[in-house]
């Protein structure tokens, strides 16, 4: 069976940019006779289909932007948010917010959902499911039609579009150095799975923070959750082994959770154990002891997203160029480490 060819590839077989081939195919009179015979005969050829999402995104202009997030547990994904907006709104352009609930499902539906006419462009960060099937045909079929789309936080670098991510290995990496300089020994690491692209990156600082300091690195130290919402049965494993002294988590509700654990059990804090989280969630302000965290400037990353993804929907001639921005993380100490 011959392959769906795209707008895309007929672009680049023609020697034109893709807006060409779109105008050329809705028989703008902006294109040139010639040139509109010239794609027309071409796609006709290669049986080429449009996209209904992307037809539907790119035949409008609504002045509304949709966002798709895994979860709104998480106080990150509140400050990207808030982010967009502040943009947006300035700009202005309205914010649809939908969430995955880290469903694959759910991610294609809302996609398919807001494109249907409602938006011109996607800000998104894709689901667990997503990144554990690795099908992202939906979001590749927006891609390759041109259509404008922002990935944030969880990427995938299958799909060539603009990013903006945090330097997760460099944050994790800051964190178990500030561990180590402050006396921890035997350091422990509560993660996510490997396939949740945040959480390999984070364990990958990990672990290099610990080889750099010639610590090594002890895989029975390492706790990968994958049911977030049970996560205290896994974390109490780790207890069980009762032969650490410091913990980095990469979330702040692993963080706190095995704060919580560690009181239960009669450890004092930072005295017996340290814990540094990632994310600067409101919890991390008002724990006890208040936890010290890797922020991550949410804020920060919502407006960038925001930035680029209409200055995409704005621009007069498609730019196939895609840049990735990278954020730093900012070690905030507080009282669940000692003082250095």
């Amino acid at each position: 069976m011959r392959r769906r060819i795209t707008l895309k590839q007929i672009a680049k077989e023609l020697d034109v940019s893709i807006s060409t081939v779109s105008k050329a195919l809705r028989e703008s009179k902006e294109i040139s006779q010639d040139t509109r015979d010239k794609v027309q005969a071409f796609a006709k050829l290669y049986n080429y289909k449009p996209n209904n999402i992307a037809v539907s995104l790119k035949n409008k202009h609504t002045k509304n932007i949709g966002v798709i997030i895994p979860e709104i547990v998480h106080h990150f994904f509140t400050t990207v948010i808030s982010g967009i907006e502040k943009v947006a709104n300035s700009k202005g352009y309205n914010v649809i917010v939908c969430l995955s609930n880290e469903s694959f499902d759910k991610e294609v539906i809302n996609m398919e959902t807001l494109a249907n006419g409602s938006i011109d462009g996607f800000i998104m960060s894709i689901s667990k499911e997503t990144q554990k099937k690795k099908d992202f045909h939906h979001l590749r079929e927006v891609v390759n039609q041109g259509m404008p789309l922002v990935m944030f936080d969880r990427v995938s670098d299958e799909i060539y579009c603009d990013k903006v991510i945090v330097d997760d290995a460099r944050g994790a990496y800051q964190a178990v150095e500030h561990l180590i300089h402050t006396g921890c020994k035997r350091i422990a690491l509560i993660t996510t799975v490997d396939y949740v692209s945040v959480g390999k990156l984070r364990t990958l600082g990990y672990k290099n923070a610990l080889l750099d300091n010639e610590m090594g690195v002890d895989e029975d130290l390492i706790i990968k959750i994958e049911d977030i919402e049970n996560c205290d049965k896994e974390i109490e494993k780790l207890f069980d082994l009762d032969n650490f002294d410091g913990v980095f988590a990469v979330n702040e509700l692993f963080a706190l959770t095995a704060m919580k654990i560690a009181q239960e059990r009669g450890y004092r804090i930072p005295e017996d154990i340290s814990f540094i989280g990632f994310t600067d969630g409101i919890l991390s302000k008002h724990a006890s002891p208040t936890l010290t965290t890797l922020a991550q400037h949410g804020i920060e990353m919502g407006e960038i997203a925001a930035d680029m993804l209409i200055e995409k929907i704005e621009e007069e001639e498609e730019d196939e160029s895609f840049r990735t921005e990278i954020i730093r993380t900012s070690l905030i100490q507080r009282d669940s480490t000692r003082k250095i």
